[in-house]
């Protein structure tokens, strides 16, 4: 495809991105940093100790319950060859000037040419490559370092090449007038092979028996590698051990030209009951193939071409690869032309008109006169549109828009919007009947005992579901207000003819209408109907505030400034409580001002509802449920919370913690993340809780301030949490610290035992050196690719569902718990790894805590999957998430106070709650 390019040269290569021959600039100076000053740096080391601790070992197996026959998605794999070994080899490719490659996606292709060029000289030994730098093979190769030179035609980072051909307009008589190499084009690279380690398989048979080490997870890395090379060649979309074919019937679009993508998780573990390959479907977000000025009027909700916003459509398309027509050329869009196509000029040269120097001629003509004149390309609509740019920085490189087509699996990487996600899981939901039968044509599709490498290390695996047994654990008794008590059914109970068990009372309350279309005193009055029977006393309000029609149009703080200028020149004092009616239920932008106004100004507690229509007695009873627990009272708690039976909790004080951390958008890099820490309060009590919520650094997962020094001062999370324990808890510092973990993987496990307890040891220590509570550390992980099905029924596995054998791990403290009733879809089971347990809890007293705590949830009248503290600090970390947005970027308050080592981002801390919310359960 001839495309004009901005001076004059070909065009080196598709991939114009990442070309090289522009020289990159120096590197900063590095910062002055004054005398006295000391460099804030984000601690993300370990600290270098003498007893590191390291999950622990299980203790046994739990025993209550109802026994239950159950299949999970893990396959059996046997390794018949445990005496050979894997051979790891460095990768380094280079173009045949010495350059090295580093355009994604090329290097496959240069492998596989080398494995079919020498494979003699490679000893006929298969090659697993990940990709990138990395090598290993089944047996040595014959020398320790192999230099090898290939040839390939038209090198392109596409997984697939299209029908590269010569531009059809070209005739032979148009030489004088080519500008681009032709698309058949050859390149040279050299690649060496060097030897870097050994890894036995016999490790693997050591990792089954609980013996993990570095040898074993390499080995169980190549087996993974060797699955995604096999997805890679038969043309696949790899998100790690992700595998999406192109197969439009795997697709639903959710919404902007995005489609939700069914593909299939592969991945090898080792479990008690041996290896196992555990396989699940799964779903990505792709870009709807097609025509580029298609996808920019969907994405951006457009009617024509001429509405789109160029400056938002010049992020949206960067790095995506299309083809550009007729040529079917494939390049990767590095941007967007900054004049429309019949005013944006390039240089083109004249072959056959040469100056006094003996040199082309250079004249200056616009993109849409050289694709008119030129090509013989007559442009429809696109000459009064920005082009799309495929070059360099320094050299790029046009191609009007209506000659460019988005090629199939690009994966759609930004956040999407309410709408899209809920549409997305409408339509990646599956019955488990479905799931199972999909898994089982999955698995004899991918064929994977016909791939090479897995043959000669003997490995096979089984096409059978995996049997284990589960326990369904009872649910624990309730108890509501006036002494009533009961048993949940499928995870469910209600408050028909019942009241809370601990009812608040309103009298100095106001309603304020952000212009949503309901008959609010109707509303009012059946919420004030609807909470007499559960309990709640509620005066009349004292004014309804309507906005305005002239501020309807307004930004969102100035329609909550007025909304509160309003209120205090109408109010005799603060009122308890506001509720807050919204025009939108999704995305609404009043809601992130409106409660930082209230939380954080005011320490007002605040109820948001939209109601899209004359709300019904349900809906009114859900938001009494959150209401009730904001303003400090209780829906339900167990029947044994506040008594003797319960002594795991009863026994001495204790406190348990829920801890998370939320991270801004995909691609917002430089959005501060959130961790929320919650504590629960007024021990005996498990069921109220309150938070602490910081920002810290970009994409940190570790909680950076939960010991924070400041002088001979404790600033942090934990300090915080614990005296807020002390002053509701009858002056009794806790002497168990239960500790529930959400959010990381089995890589940061050591972290998480090592520096986050640490710092939380060393706050128990800073605020009295002869405190030494004992410590219990779980961590609950939801993002796994484990499932469960009954062998005798279709339906989900029951609520109270427990799993602790045979596809746990071999030696770590682990189990799979399906709390929740799964209404929809398949359940997806919270996967607990014990770490840490001072406490010496059994493992049925641990289970059946664990399990509880999924009942004290006081927004909901349903057992949850995760138990109710991880659940809260979700929400915490979510709602002052919505601060976030808001936050004056003017504003010079930062984590970080004085002058900082080159690497941790300033950002704004959060602004502080009024104390009469920060004890509350705002989050609700």
């Amino acid at each position: 495809m001839d495309s004009p390019n901005g001076n004059g040269a070909d065009v080196e290569s598709a991939n114009g991105a990442n070309g090289s021959g522009v020289t990159d600039a120096l590197p900063p100076p590095p910062p002055v940093i004054p005398p006295n000053v000391e460099p804030v740096r984000v601690k993300t080391e370990i600290v270098e100790k003498k007893n590191l601790r390291v999950p622990m070992a299980r203790r046994g197996f739990g025993t209550r319950g109802q026994k239950i026959p159950l299949l999970t998605n893990h396959f059996k794999v046997d390794v018949a060859n445990l005496q050979g070994h894997f051979y790891h080899y460095s990768v380094a490719l280079f173009y045949d000037d010495g350059r090295p490659v580093e355009a994604k996606g090329v290097g496959r292709k240069i492998l596989d040419k080398v494995h079919e060029t020498y494979k003699s000289d490679l000893d006929g030994k298969e090659l697993a490559y990940d990709g990138e730098k990395t090598l290993f093979t089944y047996g040595a190769l014959p020398s320790n370092k192999m230099d090898f030179a290939v040839v390939l035609e038209e090198v392109s980072a596409a997984r697939t090449n299209g029908n590269s051909s010569p531009n059809g307009n070209a005739s032979p008589s148009d030489g004088d007038r080519k500008r681009l190499r032709r698309p058949n084009r050859t390149k040279n690279f050299r690649v060496e092979i060097s030897y870097a380690a050994k890894i036995p398989l016999q490790a693997l048979a050591n990792a089954m028996r609980g013996q993990e080490s570095e040898n074993s997870q390499e080995a169980l890395r190549v087996l993974d590698i060797i699955l995604r090379q096999h997805a890679a060649r038969q043309g696949c979309l790899l998100v790690r051990q992700s595998f999406f074919h192109n197969d439009p019937s795997n697709c639903e679009p959710v919404g902007g030209n995005i489609l939700g993508c069914r593909g299939f998780h592969s991945s090898f573990r080792t479990t008690q009951g041996g290896m196992s390959l555990n396989m699940d479907v799964t779903t990505t977000m792709i870009i709807k193939p097609g025509p580029v000025v298609d996808f920019l009027i969907a994405n951006q909700n457009v009617r024509d071409p001429y509405g789109i916003d160029w400056s938002k459509a010049k992020r949206t398309l960067k790095n995506l690869r299309i083809k550009a027509s007729p040529s079917n050329q494939e390049f990767r869009i590095t941007g967007v032309s900054e004049k429309p196509c019949r005013e944006q000029t390039f240089e083109l040269r004249n072959r056959n008109s040469t100056n006094e120097n003996g040199e082309p001629e250079i004249s200056e003509v616009t993109v849409s006169d050289y694709f008119c004149n030129v090509k013989n390309i007559e442009l429809n609509y696109s000459a009064d549109l920005p082009c799309i740019n495929v070059g360099k920085p320094k050299r790029p490189t046009y191609i009007p828009l209506e000659l460019c087509t988005l090629i199939p699996l690009q994966r759609y990487t930004k956040a999407l919007n309410t709408f899209q996600r809920s549409a997305l899981v409408e339509k990646s939901r599956q019955k488990p009947q479905e799931r199972m039968n999909v898994l089982s044509k999955a698995l004899k599709v991918s064929n994977y005992d016909a791939e090479p490498l897995l043959r000669s290390c003997g490995i096979s695996i089984s096409s059978d579901f995996t049997q284990v047994e589960g326990r369904v654990l009872p649910a624990p008794k309730l108890k509501m207000g006036c002494g009533s008590e009961t048993f949940p059914r499928n995870g469910r109970w209600n408050f028909n003819n019942k009241q809370f068990v601990d009812p608040t009372k309103i009298e100095r309350w106001v309603v304020v209408n952000f212009s949503a279309r309901c008959n609010v005193r109707q509303l009012v009055d059946d919420l004030i109907k609807i909470a007499d029977s559960k309990g709640i006393q509620i005066s009349p309000p004292f004014q309804v505030f309507e906005e305005g029609n002239q501020f309807r149009r307004s930004a969102p703080l100035a329609r909550v400034e007025k909304m509160f200028e309003d209120i205090q020149s109408k109010l005799p004092g603060v009122p308890q409580f506001i509720l807050c009616l919204l025009p939108e239920k999704k995305n609404c932008e009043i809601y992130g001002p409106w409660k930082k106004k209230n939380l954080t100004e005011y320490g007002i507690v605040t109820q948001c509802m939209a109601p899209t229509r004359q709300p019904n007695d349900q809906y009114l009873t859900n938001c009494l449920l959150k209401i009730n627990a904001k303003l400090g009272g209780l829906n339900s708690v167990l029947s044994v919370e506040r008594t003797p039976a319960f002594a795991v909790i009863s026994k001495v004080p204790t406190i348990v913690l829920g801890m998370d951390v939320s991270h801004g958008s995909p691609g917002q890099s430089d959005v501060p993340s959130i961790a929320a820490v919650v504590s629960s309060r007024e021990w005996p009590l498990i069921s109220k809780y309150r938070a602490s919520v910081r920002t810290q650094s970009p994409k940190a997962e570790m909680i950076e301030s939960l010991f924070q020094k400041n002088g001979n001062e404790d600033d942090g999370i934990i300090k915080e949490l614990l005296v807020d324990f002390y002053s509701s808890s009858n002056k009794r510092k806790p002497e168990h610290i239960i500790i529930f973990r959400d959010g990381v993987s089995e890589s940061q496990f050591n972290q998480v035992l090592n520096i986050e307890l640490d710092q939380i040891i060393e706050a128990c220590k800073h605020m009295d050196a002869s405190w030494n509570p004992k410590f219990l550390l779980l961590v609950a992980q939801k993002n796994h690719h484990t499932k469960f099905f009954q062998t005798s029924s279709p339906d989900n596995v029951p609520p109270g569902t427990i799993i602790d054998n045979k596809i746990c791990h071999p030696k770590n403290n682990d189990f799979y718990l399906c709390a929740h009733a799964g209404m929809i879809g398949t359940t997806r089971p919270t996967h607990y790894h014990v770490l840490y347990d001072e406490i010496n809890f059994s493992p049925d007293e641990l289970q059946e805590l664990v399990h509880s705590l999924s009942y004290v949830y006081q927004r909901s009248t349903t057992a949850i999957s995760v138990v109710a503290p991880i659940c809260y600090a979700h929400l915490a970390a979510a709602q002052l998430g919505t601060f976030m947005k808001f936050e004056d970027q003017s504003e010079t308050s930062s984590s970080h106070g004085g002058v900082t080592a080159p690497g941790p981002i300033a950002f704004n801390q959060l602004p502080k709650l009024k104390d009469n919310v920060a004890n509350s359960m705002f989050f609700c």
